[in-house]
């Protein structure tokens, strides 16, 4: 409540500017509540920042930074309004971190542990909410990633996997982030099975189609919207690797990968050299 009545404080001329601070730090306070505002949740705010860095992290490859990151956001994950979104954010990191490992030759043993870890944070943010699609597209993916780990596993993985999956394409068949991680699968499947190289760089545009498009309202920060980058950079990578290259495709996406994220370590520092090299030779 904002006080009707002066404090003590505000008596004679020498303590008006303790006044105003007074009356100022009360309502700074008081405000929200009494004029119908919506107080900040602290939590959030926090959670948000720590989103933010470990987006940054993954783009930098700093997989130490990953891993402090994911254990911050420990303190969120029994918070009944965040916990959803804390733990889908915990199992990027762990997911990220994988994917970071792939470029630096860790220990195949350790990438499969950080993918089975982001898998589990995955689905208890599932648990949290059902019908949280982005984390069905991330678990299929670090189980799909698995399965280049633990060939003897695949059926097992794909088994697993598959349901995920399947809701997410019935739920928001044009999710961007469901595009992206469907490109590697399609890639690896055999045309006559339905897959092939130019299916998967048709996931991709379809994706980057789906991301560029205005949203009609704005989103929270703690609800995944990655994705533009990420299909630029895939599509740099195929138009490099696909059996008949196309070396200014490659080029460009990568490029404008780099303008949307100058710090991406592996589209800097890898693959746009990988496509330099790749221009010289031919």
């Amino acid at each position: 409540m904002v006080p009707t009545k002066r404090s003590s404080v505000c008596r004679g001329r020498s303590n008006g500017l303790r006044c105003v601070v007074t009356v100022l730090a009360v309502l700074s306070v008081s405000a929200p509540a009494a004029f119908g505002v919506p107080s900040v949740n602290p939590a959030r705010q926090l959670v948000v920042k720590i989103v933010a860095q470990i987006q940054r992290a993954d783009y930098e490859g700093d997989r130490a930074a990953l891993q402090r990151l994911y254990g911050e956001l420990t303190p969120f994950v029994d918070d009944k309004e965040l916990a959803s979104r804390v733990l889908y954010w915990r199992g990027f990191a762990s997911w990220r971190r994988a994917i970071n490992g792939f470029n630096d030759s860790v220990d195949p043993k350790e990438l499969e542990q950080d993918l089975t870890d982001a898998g589990e944070e995955f689905k208890k943010a599932i648990a949290a909410d059902p019908n949280f699609v982005d984390a069905k597209i991330a678990v299929s993916s670090c189980l799909s990633i698995r399965i280049g780990l633990t060939p003897n596993r695949l059926q097992e993985l794909v088994t697993e996997a598959r349901p995920f999956v399947k809701d997410a394409r019935a739920a928001e068949p044009d999710n961007p982030r469901l595009l992206w991680v469907l490109g590697p699968n399609l890639w690896n499947t055999p045309p006559e099975r339905g897959g092939g190289q130019d299916k998967a760089i048709e996931s991709y545009l379809k994706g980057l189609e789906s991301v560029r498009k205005p949203k009609a309202t704005a989103a929270d920060p703690l609800d995944p919207s990655w994705g533009e980058p990420e299909l630029l950079m895939s599509l740099g990578w195929s138009y490099l690797n696909r059996a008949t290259p196309d070396l200014n495709a490659a080029e460009r996406n990568a490029r404008a990968a780099l303008q949307l994220v100058p710090y991406w370590h592996y589209v800097r520092d890898i693959l746009l050299p990988q496509i330099q090299k790749a221009q010289s030779k031919s």
